[in-house]
Parts: structure tokens; sequence; C-alpha cells
């Protein structure tokens, strides 16, 4: 069976399906539902063309929000998780669909209500995650070019999450505590170096890039206990700088649940020690 059959139209873009291999699916994709009836055959090969949701549970959720949704974004948001699929190495975790659909919608009835939600981590998300970043923002110019809706630079930083989330299977909950936790950990050395870090700088993003490879090496359970003599040379060198990297460790430890490899601290003070080196530069 090379083919899908409709067992039921929601509209011209959502059907319900009978597929050979995950039975009873929902299927998203542009006219997909158009001059359809329960019965007609789909063949697969359309597939590179639609969005299949073969979870129960996604399903479920995406037939109650469709009622909510204007028939042409389910077809523009579609499209733009089409070049997300289409730009990203790895699948994309289907919850995506509602996910991004949900808060797009909402986010254009804020626009038409001149209600502004101000995104914290805009930049950090910007460094942190430059591919997802990009694909965001092709997402939200899609937007606003077919609604003619004004959406705010915050949105990229908001969708850049959904992709994220998508991308590596993360609830976009624990997406967004990640990001709090990195800008809350580069607060930490600003105010324990009295020194703000010019955000457009290459140890900046040196940073971020550090902490967010460093959650996801603490995420996946990597524990290096060698600590070798490079250790003791920054501890006896940057004896307060080891002590802050220490320090953000913890703060890591607490935050996310998990221990941290004893190197983390190596590497985070050899961060700080290049940060401290242009604020000594700028203090003479």
């Amino acid at each position: 069976m090379s083919s899908i059959q409709v067992s039921k139209v929601l509209n011209n873009n959502v059907i319900i399906a009978d597929h050979p291999k995950y039975r009873e699916v929902v299927v998203i994709g542009k006219g997909i539902g158009f001059n359809r009836k329960s019965g007609d055959d789909l063949a697969l090969t359309i597939a590179e063309k639609m969005f299949i949701l073969t979870n129960q549970q996604e399903q479920e959720q995406y037939k109650q929000l469709i009622p909510q949704i204007a028939e042409n974004l389910i077809e523009v948001v579609n499209e733009g998780i089409l070049y997300i699929m289409e730009h990203s190495k790895v699948p994309l975790n289907e919850h995506i669909q509602i996910a991004l659909t949900d808060h797009i919608s909402f986010a254009i009835k804020r626009s038409e209500q001149g209600i502004a939600i101000h995104y914290p981590f805009l930049f950090e998300t910007k460094e942190m995650y430059p591919d997802e970043y990009r694909m965001a923002e092709y997402v939200v110019d899609l937007i606003r070019k077919r609604f003619d809706v004004d959406l705010e630079d915050d949105e990229v930083g908001f969708v850049a999450l959904h992709i994220h989330s998508a991308l590596t299977d993360q609830h976009i909950t624990e997406v967004k505590q990640h990001s709090q936790l990195v800008a809350d950990l580069v607060q930490v050395v600003e105010e324990s170096m009295e020194y703000t870090i010019p955000r457009d700088s290459l140890d900046y993003s040196r940073l971020l890039t550090h902490l967010r490879f460093a959650i996801e090496r603490v995420r996946s359970g990597h524990i290096d206990q060698d600590v070798g003599s490079l250790d003791k040379l920054l501890y006896q060198e940057y004896p307060e700088l080891y002590s802050l990297a220490w320090k953000m460790t913890k703060i890591m430890e607490q935050r996310l649940r998990m221990p941290v490899s004893p190197s983390e601290v190596s590497y985070l003070t050899v961060h700080l020690q290049r940060a401290d080196e242009k604020r000594n530069a700028q203090i003479r």
C-alpha cells in the first residue's frame, strides 16, 4: 500500500487519513483537503509537501486547536515548518505543529490588540542557537508579509525556542529555563567582575556558546573527574576567577539538578580570564 486513504476532511489544509503504517493520522498540507472526500486515496509520494501527526495525543490536541485557527494561518505555518524541515539536519518533533501554530495565532492577536510581550533573552538566543534563530527570522518574516502584521523581533526569539525544542526533543519550558540559566550566569559574572561584557564582542559570544554546550554536556551525563595540571595552574594564577567559575558550576548543578564535571571549572576560568583582560584594558 503506497497511499493514504482519506477518512475525514477537516478543512482545505487538514485531513484525517488511514496510513499504511501509523493507522489514523492527521495530515496537514496546502490544499490537501480541497475537493477530497472520505475514501479517496492520496499517494504517499506527496509526503514532502505535507506534515503527518502520528502521535495520538498530538492528533487530539491539533484537532481541538483547528476550530480556533484561521485556515490561511494553518497553511502559512505549515509552509514555515516545511522550510524548517528542509534546513535542519535532524527530524522535527511533531509537537511543533501545535506549539508553533498556537503561538503564532496568539502573537497575531496580541499585535492586533497592541499588546507587546518582551523576550528578555533575545541576544542570548541568537548567539546560542544561530541556526534556529535564522529559521525563526524566515518564519516571522513570512507571517509579517502574508498577514500584514507588525510582529516585533521578540517573536523571533520565541519562535527560535520552539524550533530548538522541536529539534532537540526538549520541552519548550526546559529550553526557556536553559536560556534563563545562561542569562543568570552571565549576570553573576558581570556583577562579580563589576564589568559589563560588550554584547557584540567575540568574548561574549564565546562565553554564551560555552555555557550552552556546558549545559548540554551536563544533560547528557558527561562527567570528567580528572583534574589535571591545567586546573592547578589556573587555580594558582587566577584564584578569584577560578572561584567564580566554581560558583557558576554550583549554580548549574542546583538549577539542572545534575552533577557538573569538575573540568568545567577550568574551561569557564579560561573564558572568564579573557573577559577580565578586556576589563583591565578598559580600566587602564
